[in-house]
């Protein structure tokens, strides 16, 4: 007869099997298996028994009560009870493994308890919350009927909609390789956005790493694959971390805000573009330990003071330098600079706007001078016209010589 312990490593291997989408008639639980054992050595040692063929680790948990590691492992054929030994020698040496299997299903009422303290795990609850709801709410109620309404209750109070679970668009995808191939983002954006993700999304842990994992390929998810084996219940936030470690570059805190303090505006560069610029590389500055995040608003309005060479004039209208001791936030300086680049760029078209006039305005008056200029000379040359055609008929038509007056004589 299956005693309760055996009952309970059934329901431990059913519920590990249905988490790793296998048949629990193919799987196995390998017990004491020593931490530091690689996964080449666990397959070759269980491929000893000629009744296991083609064994695949599939995962690794660790097993707090002794120390040492629990191994789900895959076979290709179904399992046979009885030409499986309880026990296993390891190849290279040391204090036999446990094994155990099952082939018997397990029981509903196990199944059902598996999954809620699963359930109730991934939100951060325990059964013990179902049980104050149940004593407090329905106090008669043991039934499975009052369960299930507790647990509904429950979940309905401390989870949050879908829709807003999945408010953080899915990352997109990542695989380490250089130069970053189409459709891929680089390792500075895809880290932005995993960090946004794991501070501010309301899901569970397990549905962050599943968010990470699913947008690596390539070198990124092998990175990853080592840290789940040596740690199954890493954080995401262990995962990102793990990804900066291997494809950032290896550059210290104190070098980060060094090449931070170097930072000097670009001629031709807005003041609230290189403020944006100083941000970003300050929020590395402060991931990385080379400057406490309460110094932050102090340095970034030191440094934006110190590297703003092309806008003086809006340092002064802001009154910036006299603000050093007592620092806006980001968001409230980007705005205020923000505002006075429009207010100055209004006021540049409206200069433009008058002066185009005033031109045109001088233009016209230019023109009227020569066109009356002009007429002036053409009145002038009327006259002198009129007046020789005048001349011309005041003479005479014949005027006598002195040789026809002597000759008349």
């Amino acid at each position: 007869m299956a005693t309760q312990a055996d009952s309970q490593l059934a329901a431990k291997l059913h519920s590990w099997c249905s988490e790793a989408c296998l048949d629990p008639t193919h799987a196995f639980v390998l017990f004491d298996v020593p931490t530091n054992t690689d996964q080449a050595d666990i397959e070759e040692t269980v491929q000893t028994v000629k009744a296991l063929e083609s064994v695949k680790v599939r995962d690794v948990q660790s097993d707090i009560q002794t120390g040492s590691n629990l191994v789900l492992c895959e076979c290709r054929e179904v399992v046979q009870p009885d030409r499986i030994p309880p026990q296993l020698q390891p190849v290279k040496g040391g204090s036999e493994w446990n094994i155990f299997l099952s082939n018997e299903p397990v029981s509903p009422a196990e199944d059902f308890l598996d999954k809620l303290n699963k359930l109730m795990t991934d939100e951060g609850k325990s059964v013990n919350d179902v049980q104050a709801m149940l004593t407090t709410e329905t106090p008669q109620g043991s039934s499975p009927e009052s369960i299930i309404r507790a647990v509904g209750d429950l979940l309905g109070k401390t989870m949050r909609p879908t829709s807003e679970n999945n408010a953080f668009r899915r990352l997109r995808m990542f695989s380490g390789n250089l130069p970053t191939p189409p459709g891929e983002e680089s390792l500075d954006h895809w880290l932005e956005q995993a960090y946004l993700m794991i501070e501010e999304c309301d899901c569970s842990e397990r549905e962050k790493r599943k968010r990470i994992v699913e947008s690596l390929k390539g070198p990124a998810l092998e990175i990853i694959q080592a840290v789940r084996l040596n740690d199954p219940d890493a954080s995401p936030d262990c995962y990102v971390k793990a990804l900066e470690s291997a494809f950032g570059t290896p550059v210290s805190g104190e070098d980060l805000y060094f090449a931070f303090r170097s930072l000097h505006q670009q001629s031709g560069e807005k003041l609230s573009d290189f403020l944006r610029r100083l941000e970003r590389s300050l929020i590395k500055v402060v991931q990385k330990g080379g400057l406490l995040s309460h110094r932050a608003d102090h340095a970034r309005i030191h440094q934006l003071v110190r590297g703003a060479t092309d806008s003086d004039m809006m340092l002064l209208q802001l009154r910036l330098r006299e603000r050093k001791e007592k620092p806006p936030t980001f968001l409230k300086l980007l705005t205020e600079i923000r505002e006075e680049e429009e207010y100055e760029t209004a006021r540049r078209k409206l200069t433009t706007t008058e002066d185009i006039i005033r031109d045109q305005a001088n233009t016209k008056a230019t023109e009227d001078q020569r066109l009356k200029a002009e007429i002036q000379e053409l009145r002038a040359e009327l006259g002198e016209l009129r007046k020789k055609q005048q001349d011309t008929h005041t003479e005479p038509k014949f005027k006598p010589t002195k040789k026809t007056i002597d000759t008349e004589k």
